[in-house]
Formats: structure tokens, sequence, C-alpha cells
């Protein structure tokens, strides 16, 4: 290692290991008590390394968002649940959190993904088949009876009707008593990929992007602590891109928000810090994992280079990660439990801030109770 790398890897390790827990200046040693270095860092020069690789929590985030990433936090355990009525998913959220779930994630019926009520004649059929079923405020406050909505984070799966179904999440957190700018969570918000790949649009481009740009407007000012949109290359993957591909449709569409949103009078890093991301686990773990570090180092590129963000947070790609249900068989599903552990390898390799692991059942079904523990 060149001198200027290793006085380099000095620096970093004094500035992370600063702001690490300090239980974990004492644990960077095997169970068989051999010790490991706080990072390790290839033979080549430090010009090279700095500029492609640079160290976790430093830019270009290749390595990742956090300087000690899983040893100073865990990724969330948010597993994707909804189905039926309000009352049958409340009881498997509360399942999950008993079972070590940290945070919520709620799938939506079809009819609620494009703003029809239950009891409306084009939703025959489909009520509560692949989501749960919310039509009113009376569901949503049922949907999350018992559970503290400022102790937990919620992840919404909604994009059409997202400004609408924010609100109610706001109102049932209003009436437990919870300050809005203590609430923590995510809605997708991310209608371009509607129109790409999954087709639960409602509105034109242009009024729905404009719906985009209102809620990332109200958050910034009254939800802080909320991601205002999951900007998903989930479903691109899903409908059969490649990885390549997933990364360069996500950030385009990324970019086309972002400029929305200055376009509506914003400013880059008053909403940007409040950006996600969504993406797929497949198979090809060294693939994923260098597709995941990729894209976090484009997007820090592009906030810097072309909108000139200046905070830090505004240049980090945040990430949740789903496990591929493309990948998932019906035949003989207990192959699914391996396909999943190597894709869930893949996105923690990879530096996910979150993530949700398919049960081995999905292809036949929504998953049972033991499917979703084996899962979790």
């Amino acid at each position: 290692m060149s001198d200027e790398l290793e006085r380099a890897r000095k620096d970093w390790e004094d500035g992370a290991l600063k702001q690490a827990p300090p239980e974990l200046k004492e644990s960077f040693q095997t169970s068989s008590e051999i010790p490991l270095d706080p990072i390790y860092l290839p033979n080549e020069s430090a010009g090279t390394y700095l500029e492609s690789q640079g160290f976790p929590g430093e830019l270009p985030y290749t390595r990742g968002v956090q300087p000690t990433m899983y040893r100073g936090r865990m990724w969330t355990i948010r597993q994707y649940a909804g189905y039926a009525s309000a009352e049958e998913t409340n009881r498997r959220f509360r399942y999950l959190l008993e079972q070590g779930q940290s945070g919520l994630s709620v799938a939506f019926d079809l009819p609620t993904q494009i703003g029809y009520d239950a009891d409306d004649p084009v939703a025959d059929g489909e009520v509560g088949k692949v989501g749960v079923s919310i039509s009113c405020l009376e569901d949503m406050q049922i949907l999350f009876d018992g559970i503290p909505l400022d102790k937990v984070s919620t992840s919404m799966t909604i994009n059409a009707p997202a400004a609408v179904l924010l609100a109610m999440y706001i109102a049932v957190a209003k009436s437990q008593g919870a300050d809005p700018s203590t609430l923590r969570g995510t809605i997708q918000n991310d209608i371009l990929k509607e129109y790409i790949a999954r087709g639960t649009y409602i509105f034109p481009p242009t009024p729905a992007m404009r719906l985009i740009t209102d809620v990332i407007s109200y958050c910034q000012e009254h939800v802080p602590k909320w991601n205002t949109i999951s900007i998903s290359g989930y479903h691109m993957r899903e409908a059969g891109c490649t990885a390549v591909q997933e990364v360069a449709f996500t950030l385009a569409n990324a970019i086309a928000y972002v400029e929305a949103a200055l376009s509506s009078g914003m400013e880059v890093d008053e909403f940007a810090p409040q950006l996600a991301f969504f993406f797929n686990a497949h198979n090809d773990v060294l693939e994923e994992v260098a597709k995941f570090r990729a894209a976090r180092r484009l997007w820090a590129q592009i906030m810097k280079e072309r909108f000139g963000a200046k905070d830090p947070r505004s240049l980090r790609l945040r990430f949740h990660t789903q496990t591929a249900g493309s990948t998932l068989t019906a035949q003989q599903p207990e192959n699914n439990v391996v396909r999943v552990a190597l894709q869930a390898l893949a996105a923690v390799l990879g530096g996910t801030q979150s993530l949700h692991t398919n049960s081995m059942d999905e292809a036949l079904g929504l998953p049972t109770e033991t499917a979703a523990r084996l899962a979790l």
C-alpha cells in the first residue's frame, strides 16, 4: 500500500470510528478472536483507488453510505405484507413485528392502487387479492391499530394515489398523538415506472408528476424524516430488463423527478436527502453487488456534477432491496429458500439499507405464517 493511501486510510479510521458506538472498537475480530482490520484496501495507487472506490461513508460512496456500515447500523428488516381486510393485515403486521421485523411494508390491493373503493363494480374480484384493501380513513386506522406510528418506520407501495394514502397515514398518526415531524417511512410515489413496467397509473404524466412534486414539497416542510419517493428499478427488472438496464432506467427516472422538483421552485438540497431507491436482487451474486456499488457511485456523480448538490445527504443513494420474485419456482418450492438466501447475500454485500426476502411459497400464493417466518 502506498504511503498516500495509508495516510488516507488512517484519516478515515480516525473519523469513522469516532462516529461508531464504543463497543465497535472492540469487536473487529472473528469468533475465534482473530483480529480484523476495520477496512481492507487493494494494492493500487491512492489516486486510482480513491477516485473509483473511496472509503465507506465518503464520496463516491461505492463502498457504502455509512462509514462502518452494518457494524454501526443494521439494515432494516422490512417484509412486504398485506392481504384481504385491514383486520387480517394488522394481525400479520403484529406477527411479523413479534418475530423480529424492524419495519413495516404495506402491500395494497389493485383497486386501492388505482383509486377505486372496495364496493366499486370495477373492483369486483380484486378486493384484498394481492394486498390489503383501503377505501377510507377507518380502514387505515384498523390497519395500524395497536402499532405506534412514531415508533416504527413504514413503507407503503402506492403510486398514483400516494398523496391520499400518505394523508390517511398522517391522520392516523395524529389520532395516536404523534407529531408528523417524527414519522419515518417511505411512499413509493414513482409513477414513471408504472408507465414503463406495471400499469397502475391513473392520470396522464404531467398532472401525475405535479402530484409527486407537491408531495415532495409538503413532506420537506411537514414530514422531514419521510422518504418522499422510492425510485424503483425492481419492477422493470421483474418485467425483463437486465441489471445494467435496471440501473440506467432507474437513474433516468430519478433525474426526471429531480428536474421536476427543481422546476417547481425547490432547491436541490431541500428535497434530495428525502429521495430513496428500490432495487431487485437476482441470482448472480457478483453482478448484483457490482450493480449496487455502481448505482451509488453514479448517483453521487449525477447529484454533485449535474445538479450542484452540496449536502452530503443529497449525494447518498439509499435503497431498499427485494429478492427476485421472477426467479421463484412453484415446483419444489424449497429451492426458493436457497435462491432467496443468495439474493439476500448479494443485497447485503452490495450495501442495502433495507431488505425484504421473498417467502418460499410466493409462487403459489400469499405466504403462510411458517414461510414468512422462515423468510424473516
